[in-house]
């Protein structure tokens, strides 16, 4: 049996925990946080919040390899009513349909859409320029940047398609990604996965493969290696608890800046206290703008679709998400440029960043399958020459 080290317990780390386990490997996995999970760990309380928006698309890579280990768990969807409270703000104003441009462009197969030319541009000599604009700040929900119109047209054109297919592919694991992020935890522990949480490795383990499931920036000091960087983005996160209020919408879809409201207990009421509504909100601001800017922004959003929503405020964090949002591809790059899975001298990286394909958590998914499928080829060669010597 071959000894594989996982550094890192969020998605990735979990992954690829789970895939060499289940290949025979032996496998330890560390985490520096008490609680495994990473950027899918849902706060406790009464208010059951994730670090923004969260979903699981039903036709990306990890819904499957969820459900054939039966660690879907309940999955919630949007009520059909609740759907019909989506509102586009546009023109300054709230309305209940989009852009024709948008949905037209939306039809568009990323297939058509060229990797070395800015969405913005490609989009234009399609749909027009304002309809390309309105298009690139509703892709803003899958993308957390401040500008998707400067990146690479077949990067945005994926997630615009995946975001705005009918019927909606978002599913939501019911009580918070916790849940998700425990049964992960639970299967690796039946597999035999030995967990070490509270512990931060500063020097990697000699005793066999490694798989670095880190941010870029905590792998980047660990393994001292300064090329490990790739564009993502900034957000300022609002989470508000408000007292219920009948005709409340259930996402707002700013078209005239990057931003996005979810009253995310439409779908699973459970996360709030009865009588009580969770809404969360992802505003990306650009490098030069300030956490204060976004969360204006955020609630110039509410003031527009939430009436009275500050008197009726129960409860309320802010935060800001810096690099901590996937990756994004400017023109003339695609996933696989970014910072590759194999590192050399027995390292594998995982996580959002990295070369994978996918759309946002998928690619962590992936990356963690590849890295776990080729550490223990790797591992299975060496034990080969050694036996050969």
């Amino acid at each position: 049996m071959h000894h594989i080290t996982v550094i890192g317990g969020g998605l990735a780390g979990l992954t690829a925990a789970i895939t060499a386990a289940e290949s025979g490997a032996r496998v330890t996995l560390y985490e520096a946080h008490r609680t495994l999970g990473g950027r899918a760990r849902t706060a406790e309380g009464p208010y059951r919040t994730n670090e923004g928006p969260h979903a699981l698309y039903v036709k990306g890579p990890h819904w499957t390899w969820l459900k054939q280990r039966g660690l879907l768990g309940p999955i919630t969807t949007v009520p059909p009513l609740e759907g019909t409270r989506f509102r586009f703000h546009r023109g300054g104003a709230q309305r209940r349909t989009p852009p024709l441009a948008l949905l037209r462009l939306a039809r568009v197969s990323p297939e058509h859409a060229p990797v070395d030319v800015d969405f913005h541009s490609w989009a234009a000599t399609r749909v027009g320029t304002a309809g390309a604009r309105a298009a690139a700040h509703y892709a803003a929900v899958a993308l957390f940047h401040h500008d998707p119109g400067e990146l690479s047209a077949a990067f945005v054109q994926e997630r615009l398609v995946r975001a705005a297919t009918l019927p909606p592919e978002a599913r939501y694991p019911r009580g918070g990604w916790g849940e998700l992020a425990e049964r992960m935890t639970a299967h690796a522990w039946n597999l035999g996965v030995r967990i070490e949480t509270g512990t931060r490795l500063d020097t990697l383990p000699e005793d066999g493969p490694v798989i670095v499931a880190t941010s870029l920036d905590a792998a980047r000091r660990l393994l001292g290696d300064d090329t490990l960087r790739w564009d993502s983005g900034r957000t300022a996160l609002i989470d508000l608890a408000l007292k219920t209020r009948s005709g409340d919408p259930f996402v707002i879809s700013d078209l005239d800046a990057p931003g996005w409201l979810e009253r995310f207990t439409a779908q699973d009421p459970g996360l709030a206290p009865a009588g009580r509504q969770l809404i969360q909100s992802q505003i990306p601001i650009a490098p030069g703008e300030s956490k204060a800017e976004g969360t204006a922004r955020a609630e110039r959003l509410l003031d527009a679709g939430f009436p009275g929503w500050r008197e009726r405020t129960v409860w309320r964090r802010d935060a800001l998400a810096s690099g901590r949002t996937g990756a994004v591809d400017r023109p003339g790059t695609t996933w696989r440029d970014r910072p590759a899975i194999a590192r050399g001298s027995g390292v594998w990286l995982a996580g959002d960043q990295v070369a994978a394909p996918g759309v946002l958590s998928e690619v962590a998914f992936n990356s963690g399958i590849e890295a776990a499928t080729l550490a223990l080829k790797a591992a299975r060669h060496e034990q080969v020459d050694l036996t050969q010597g």
